[in-house]
């Protein structure tokens, strides 16, 4: 009798867990359920424990603040809240998108709250960041895909930490007219924008965007303000080449982008797209050193790499870069 109640209870917690995720992803639940495979040793990570942790989450809950930490499930939360870095998701904790690698919330969201940038700025400064990431959900619901919120989220970052620099990551603002020149006139530090893979797999990967639509939103960047560092990443492991990873240094490198970015795809439940490799530390550093040789300033190319994983530090290093070679011509 008691295995049959433990199995019963069994049962019902995984009911639970299923039912939270199809609420959570509705699109996906007519998807074949794909395999997790077993993640190597080298992407093992500590669970996130500890008093700065647990600060951290205070600020964030008591500011009614989302992070792209908790949404996206970042393998990173715990080194990173440690150090009171977060990444702020702006516009909502819900996507019109339905990219087959994300773990955010799609559905339709609700509307924009003109409070958030204020809340922004005053956790900014009671965290006493260095540097910040903001980034959000897809906005296809709104007329500028929420470009006037990114600039107030910016103004209200700089009133109340006029030290802190700024590092943007932007939805691709498709069929958007205007609304990335809006975002670029804030003139953040950074301002970054993800290809996430090659365009081979976009079809099947990242079916709402336009992969030479991306790659002109950071050339337009640089081509309106040559002072902004621009920064884009891919996920490996999703199938693709190396030829085809080359193909996309050299397109970045063409658009001006000072910043890659390259981090191993995890698939955060059986209806995401499936990891079809690991690839191993010696391919990420291999990874780098072609990078590094095509010209640009600042590569992270990990297996735990995330757009925002280290950003502070790895901003330090690109503004010294960036002032050593002009301080050479």
């Amino acid at each position: 009798m008691a295995n049959l109640i433990d199995n019963r209870a069994v049962k019902d917690a995984n009911k639970q867990a299923a039912d939270a995720r199809a609420s959570r992803h509705p699109e996906k639940q007519k998807r074949a359920d794909s395999p997790i495979l077993r993640k190597p040793d080298w992407i093992r990570v500590k669970a996130p424990l500890g008093k700065l942790f647990e600060e951290t989450n205070k600020i964030v809950k008591d500011g009614g603040l989302v992070t792209v930490c908790q949404e996206a499930g970042c393998p990173n939360i715990g080194e990173c809240w440690e150090q009171k870095h977060a990444t702020f998701m702006i516009l909502g904790d819900t996507c019109t998108r339905a990219c087959a690698f994300c773990n955010v919330k799609t559905g339709l969201p609700g509307p924009v709250d003109a409070d958030e940038a204020r809340r922004v700025g005053e956790a900014v400064a009671e965290m006493g960041l260095n540097h910040v990431v903001i980034t959000s959900v897809d906005r296809d619901d709104l007329a500028d895909g929420g470009a006037q919120h990114f600039v107030d989220v910016i103004e209200a970052i700089r009133s109340s930490s006029p030290g802190t620099t700024i590092e943007i990551l932007t939805p691709d603002f498709l069929r958007k007219s205007g609304a990335a020149e809006t975002v670029i006139d804030a003139r953040p530090d950074v301002f970054n924008h993800n290809l996430e893979t090659v365009p081979r797999l976009y079809l099947s990967i990242r079916p709402g965007a336009r992969y030479f639509h991306s790659l002109r939103l950071l050339e337009r960047v640089k081509d309106r303000d040559p002072s902004q560092f621009t920064k884009s990443g891919i996920m490996v492991g999703l199938g693709e080449t190396k030829e085809e990873v080359m193909q996309v240094m050299d397109d970045m490198r063409s658009a001006g982008i000072d910043f890659l970015t390259i981090g191993q795809y995890l698939q955060p439940t059986r209806k995401h797209a499936p990891v079809k490799e690991f690839i191993t530390p010696d391919a990420f550093k291999s990874y780098e050193t072609i990078a590094r040789a095509k010209g640009f300033l600042q590569v992270s190319a990990t297996p735990l790499t995330r757009s925002s994983y280290h950003a502070g530090e790895d901003f330090a290093r690109l503004k010294a870069k960036r002032d050593a070679l002009q301080a050479n011509r």
